[in-house]
């Protein structure tokens, strides 16, 4: 089978393996099994599956279920990710002169050294100590492990099973008013919209995280899920500041056949000058994880950006890619690369 460009089969065949798993509530390892035996078709997997032998369906959910599930929280730890940072740093931040965040599909659908990966991406947030953390590709067990290991931020989730998205909000700086999921009703990959309302040093600030449809076939979908992010955008209060980050899998030529982004939301990567070095979150020249031949760079994960109205307390100031080195297990922490964006905060 010949793959398209930007619709990788390890990727299509992850996505085939959660929604498996989530018609049959079983384990993805088992999901995997069924649909690789029945040659990826979904419906003869379901059907394999449903008919097996009760004694079959025994075993399934016993111990050999058990020894397929991730287990990321076995590691010992009793401080926080943040417990690094640097006094320079942590000065910085409390001086209320800055508000940084980090937006990451962290790809948990990818089991493959998925402790050692989780563990790298961990590295990234006690180094940098963002304010707002927004994740993508979040799975049950790696929400277990950064609830242990992130015990200085709030994490709000956008779904329980499956994969999903989730907001980390550091409690020192940031307060938690109020929470929301908006659902997509024709999406095909359990994809929402997570927003939560904020507090942060008297700002008010209303903060958005999705994953939008992917590959190329979905293109209509995702353009819709987008229109519903730009429409929640307009709805909040003119006070607040209103920041969506996540991974959007948007081609710049679905934007325009959108209309564009309305005046008064910004492209955070276009509003700083559009710098080279971080314009491509995903690209399989450099990035292995996918072990695509064909070389594909694109912008899929953007962040958004709407001021408040009173002339605006928050402004975006750098923009940086995160993940670009390989770890020891020799794979990078996602196939995708994080955005690192620090914003100006006017006092």
């Amino acid at each position: 089978m010949e793959l398209k460009e930007d619709e990788p089969e390890a990727k299509r065949r992850r996505l085939q393996c959660v929604e498996f798993a989530a018609v049959a509530s079983c384990d993805v390892a088992v999901a995997q099994c069924y649909l690789a035996e029945n040659d990826w078709e979904m419906e003869r997997a379901l059907d394999s599956y449903f008919e097996r032998p009760a004694e079959e369906s025994a075993s399934q959910s016993g111990p050999a279920e058990a020894a397929a599930c991730v287990d990321l929280t076995s590691e010992e730890t009793s401080d926080s990710i943040s417990s690094k940072t640097s006094r320079s740093e942590t000065t910085v931040q409390e001086d209320g002169s800055m508000f940084s965040l980090i937006t990451w599909n962290i790809d948990g659908l990818d089991l493959n050294h998925l402790q050692e990966r989780a563990r790298g991406v961990c590295s990234y947030l006690a180094l940098y100590s963002p304010d707002v953390i927004f994740l993508q590709e979040v799975i049950p067990p790696y929400y277990s492990y950064l609830k242990k290991r992130a015990r200085d931020y709030e994490i709000i989730a956008g779904n329980e099973e499956g994969y999903f998205t989730a907001i980390m909000l550091k409690k020192s700086r940031v307060k938690l008013k109020s929470q929301e999921i908006i659902p997509f009703p024709n999406t095909k990959m359990m994809r929402n919209l997570l927003c939560v309302q904020v507090s942060l040093s008297g700002s008010e600030l209303y903060l958005m995280t999705s994953h939008l449809e992917s590959t190329r076939g979905h293109a209509v979908e995702r353009m819709n899920q987008l229109k519903v992010v730009l429409q929640k955008i307009q709805e909040a209060p003119e006070s607040a500041t209103v920041i969506f980050a996540g991974d959007t899998n948007l081609r710049d030529q679905e934007v325009t056949k959108c209309g564009g982004l309305p005046n008064n939301i910004l492209d955070v990567w276009e509003f700083l000058g559009k710098p080279k070095h971080c314009q491509y979150t995903w690209d399989t020249r450099v990035n292995s994880n996918l072990g695509i031949a064909a070389p594909c760079k694109l912008r899929f994960d953007r962040i958004f950006f709407r001021a408040a109205a009173d002339e605006g307390h928050i402004i975006p100031r750098s923009l940086d890619l995160l993940g670009l080195e390989k770890l020891d297990c020799g794979r990078f922490p996602s196939d995708h690369w994080g955005l690192l964006c620090n914003l100006d905060v006017i006092l």
